[in-house]
């Protein structure tokens, strides 16, 4: 079966990055600027909303909206993934571990798919929203949400969307999906 991603123009997309065999790259702050720098960059070159986002030791949620004319978050993906993995240094590069990836001229840094899920709904954006504010404190990184420094969380409490201490004490409902994170 092939696997067919659904693609439209300006529509806003909620997706998981996870690094090759789970290596905690975010772990280096280096890493998270790195990150951030690449997003930056490719922003720049073929623009999007960063509406949400969290970046945890081995792996990234994020929330965009994509321009009324332009659907493609593959080539925006793809783009950032590889200005990141240039950006490193010998130290964090490992040697390749498979004939395929060397073959493809992969480096062990990222796991090739990604899970992406667009938004239907208000209440499909605001299950993501939680879902990726809380995810610090779902993988005990973090005991409360505004804890964790590499989260758009504190821009949402800044808008008037969340509580200071929103998470802190009850687990938000969650989706059954939740759980495979």
């Amino acid at each position: 079966m092939r696997y067919r991603r659904l693609v439209e123009p300006g529509a806003s997309y909620f997706f998981t990055l996870v690094t090759h065999e789970r290596r905690p790259l975010f772990a280096c702050e280096a890493n998270v600027r790195r990150w951030r720098s690449a997003v930056a960059k490719v922003q720049r070159q073929r623009p999007f909303v960063i509406e949400a986002e969290v970046i945890l030791l081995d792996h990234l949620h994020l929330l965009w909206s994509l321009p009324l004319c332009d659907g493609d978050y593959a080539t925006r993906i793809r783009l950032i993934k590889t200005h990141f993995t240039k950006s490193l240094g010998p130290a964090d590069l490992t040697a390749t571990s498979s004939e395929s990836r060397l073959n493809k001229g992969e480096r062990d840094i990222w796991q090739r798919r990604y899970w992406e899920h667009q938004i239907r709904d208000e209440q499909d954006w605001q299950v993501k929203l939680d879902y990726i504010h809380y995810n610090p404190v779902k993988h005990r990184l973090a005991v409360r949400p505004a804890d964790w420094p590499n989260s758009t969380f504190q821009t949402w409490v800044e808008k008037g969307l969340y509580d200071p201490w929103w998470g802190s004490d009850d687990e938000p409902p969650l989706p059954p999906w939740a759980e495979w994170d």
